[in-house]
């Protein structure tokens, strides 16, 4: 396994400069990750830094909080694809699936999946399994699948526990196999990444790439 391929190398952290992002972006170059995960400020320069290589250009959405309306999250997507954003990590609205308002919940997972997908773009859904129930998730992943989102991401890293190997089974076994599972937050080690690989994550979102890649 190349586990190189699996990892959106991350850097979130407020106050980050255009040389951390610089840096980022080379590592990913020579290492081979999937994608760099900037914050939106940063996406045109990712883009231009990344557009020799296959290393794609990840950016967040309504990050972290999720709270922002459905049309300001829309907007962000605009503009972060429109600055050369190929993959869009958005966060739901946590508050509306802790309020049981399942029909908003609705209309914003395929808002934001229609916003990508008119421009070809890639949507990961984050949906912060550890502030849900098992009831919670499964009612999100439900809804995913039916708007069809390209991933279903764990966490932001910044609310709650992240990813473990427990919850990614448990989204393998309810979404369907075309959907895939990005796990994120605490992801430090290679053995731990590993671990979440075999459980059925497909992308592993770390600030911590080069140590997870050297072992």
């Amino acid at each position: 396994m190349d586990i190189a391929q699996t990892i959106d190398h991350t850097i979130l952290k407020p106050g980050i400069t255009s040389e951390d992002v610089k840096a980022k972006c080379q590592e990913a170059k020579d290492n081979g990750f999937a994608a760099v995960c900037i914050p939106p400020y940063f996406a045109h320069e990712a883009a231009s830094l990344l557009e020799d290589s296959r290393v794609k250009v990840a950016t967040v959405i309504g990050f972290p909080m999720g709270y922002s309306v459905v049309s300001a999250k829309v907007e962000e997507i605009k503009k972060a694809v429109n600055d050369g954003a190929e993959e869009l990590d958005a966060v739901i609205n946590l508050c509306a699936v802790k309020s049981g308002n399942w029909n908003y919940i609705r209309n914003e997972i395929e808002s934001l999946t229609t916003a990508c997908h008119m421009k070809g773009r890639i949507l990961k859904l984050i949906i912060e399994t550890g502030m849900l129930t098992e009831d919670e998730i499964r009612q999100v992943c439900e809804l995913s699948a039916v708007a069809d989102v390209d991933y279903v991401k764990t966490s932001t890293g910044m609310n709650g526990p992240g990813a473990n190997p427990e919850v990614v089974k448990l989204l393998r076994e309810i979404l369907p196999k075309r959907i895939k599972i990005k796990a994120s937050g605490g992801i430090r080690d290679r053995a731990f990444a590993e671990q979440l690989i075999e459980a059925g994550a497909d992308r592993i979102g770390t600030s911590s790439g080069i140590q997870i890649v050297k072992g």
